[in-house]
């Protein structure tokens, strides 16, 4: 069902594109923004409203078929006052990412190119709109796909339905901890940055085990788009002009 979500936010998403550049009169120009390193404010919002459509009916379906019903009950969308230290844990990830990449850095090209794509463009208004998406938007959206119905799945495929603590139980969920950050980091299609992106969310999915809820998870992955949204503005004095 996550699969399916994906593959349907990826349609509607380029749908949301196509009717978007018509309404700008970019219509004819799609193949050209598409390859920019930093497309227009309505290419990215567009995509991103659009893929979010898909993220949101795969763990939907997902609660109606063989959940409760209950869409936040079932993905565990529940918030703790302790979930606020989900922002140490986001902006510490930026850092610790920082340092470990720091050796190769050097080596690699246009390293920040995601994020520049994302909200590279933009400015004014055009700017703030993109940095709540990807601040606010994103967080809820992929905590929901790849924490609230991944990892559960993945969780229960591979530890046994006994219950009760083992060696199996604990090789099961660490195996689906691995394969849930690797999902994540494959879904953004960013060879230089898949790494940390993984380990970013191995870290996000052990911690949606240990309070197996998503506040946590969705304070952190805000914080830690939130770092890199201003590491770009503090870079580029001219967003707001």
């Amino acid at each position: 069902m996550g699969v399916l979500g994906f593959a349907i936010g990826e349609v509607v998403g380029s749908l949301f594109v196509v009717l978007a550049a018509f309404a700008a009169g970019q219509s004819g120009a799609l193949n050209r923004l598409s390859s920019m390193a930093a497309p227009p404010e309505w290419y990215v919002g567009a995509s991103l409203v659009g893929l979010w459509v898909g993220f949101f009916l795969g763990p939907l379906v997902a609660s109606k078929v063989r959940g409760t019903g209950r869409f936040l009950a079932d993905l565990g969308v529940r918030f703790r006052p302790v979930d606020l230290l989900g922002v140490v844990i986001g902006v510490g990830g930026q850092f610790v990412l920082d340092a470990l990449y720091a050796p190769f850095i050097k080596n690699v090209k246009n390293f920040t190119a995601p994020t520049h794509k994302l909200v590279g463009a933009s400015h004014g208004w055009g700017f703030l709109v993109i940095a709540l998406l990807t601040v606010c938007g994103a967080p809820f959206f992929e905590e929901i796909v790849f924490r609230g119905l991944a990892f559960k799945a993945l969780a229960r495929l591979f530890t046994p339905r006994q219950a009760g603590p083992s060696r199996r139980r604990i090789m099961g969920l660490a195996l689906a901890i691995v394969v849930d950050g690797l999902l994540f980091g494959l879904a953004h299609w960013e060879p230089y940055q898949f790494a940390g992106l993984a380990v970013f969310g191995m870290a996000l999915a052990f911690i949606s085990y240990r309070t197996d809820r998503l506040g946590m998870n969705m304070v952190a992955h805000a914080s830690f788009n939130l770092v890199a949204v201003l590491a770009l503005l503090g870079s580029s004095g001219a967003v707001f002009r």
